[in-house]
């Protein structure tokens, strides 16, 4: 099923009309999220199933994806994956299951955040602001050094690519932004509220297992020594300069 998405409209401030793709095979949830992303503003296509999906984003060209992972046809993983391959775009995933090991899969396919259903509608829309808001933030040129080396890991800033111990790692555009925000500021201790505010630009701390997960993908590809749990606060890059 498709929605009312269209191209060249403004908003009502005289901005561009952000598009999102919703694609969830549920009706009733599809509905009651469009309805409420339309409410906020937004101009929202559905899908509801993994083919209809990836055919409506390349038709669409959304400014963000809100993916159920369960789907007929093909899963929101194998949605996720075709999708970023033909173009980069923040996709926020929505799972039934609280499980890590689906959690950590889908941040690894290039999902940016996920919530766990049953969710709130404020909760989900300001996780599409967020992420909406992060996807267009421009940093300053002097904002981070173009390289960074931290003992036997080099992160060049400029094209995005992390090596450990000569080996090249390949991060997830997420993975990599709060690599960056460590690695700026290596053995201090970052909390997750200020990693959430900082890199994903929440203003509340209500998405801290967010970072968790991410820094779990973290570890899996880089190496468990290389961020150190400061448990009940945040956590701190232990690589010495």
């Amino acid at each position: 099923m498709s929605g009312n998405a269209g191209t060249g409209t403004s908003s009502a401030a005289g901005g561009p009309v952000r598009r999102v793709l919703v694609v969830e095979d549920e009706r009733t949830i599809a509905e009651a999220v469009a309805a409420r992303l339309r409410a906020e503003g937004f101009e929202v296509a559905l899908a509801g199933d993994g083919p209809g999906a990836v055919e409506a984003a390349r038709r669409v060209r959304p400014d963000i994806v809100v993916l159920d992972v369960m789907l007929p046809g093909f899963d929101g993983l194998e949605v996720c994956r075709r999708i970023q391959a033909e173009r980069p775009v923040p996709v926020l995933m929505l799972t039934a299951r609280d499980d890590e090991t689906d959690l950590l899969v889908g941040l690894a396919v290039g999902a940016d955040d996920y919530l766990t259903k049953p969710f709130s509608m404020r909760e989900l829309t300001a996780r599409v602001h967020a992420l909406l808001r992060r996807a267009s933030r421009v940093p300053a040129p002097e904002a981070e050094p173009e390289l960074l080396r931290l003992g036997d890991l080099e992160i060049n800033v400029a094209e995005r690519r992390v090596h450990r111990a000569g080996r090249e790692a390949h991060l997830t555009p997420t993975e990599f932004d709060l690599l960056v925000h460590l690695a700026a500021r290596p053995r201090t201790v970052l909390p997750r509220e200020r990693l959430l505010a900082d890199v994903w630009g929440w203003a509340d701390a209500s998405g801290t297992r967010t970072v968790d997960s991410h820094i779990k993908g973290l570890r899996r590809k880089l190496g468990a020594d290389l961020i150190r749990t400061v448990h009940g606060v945040g956590y701190a890059l232990e690589v010495s300069r």
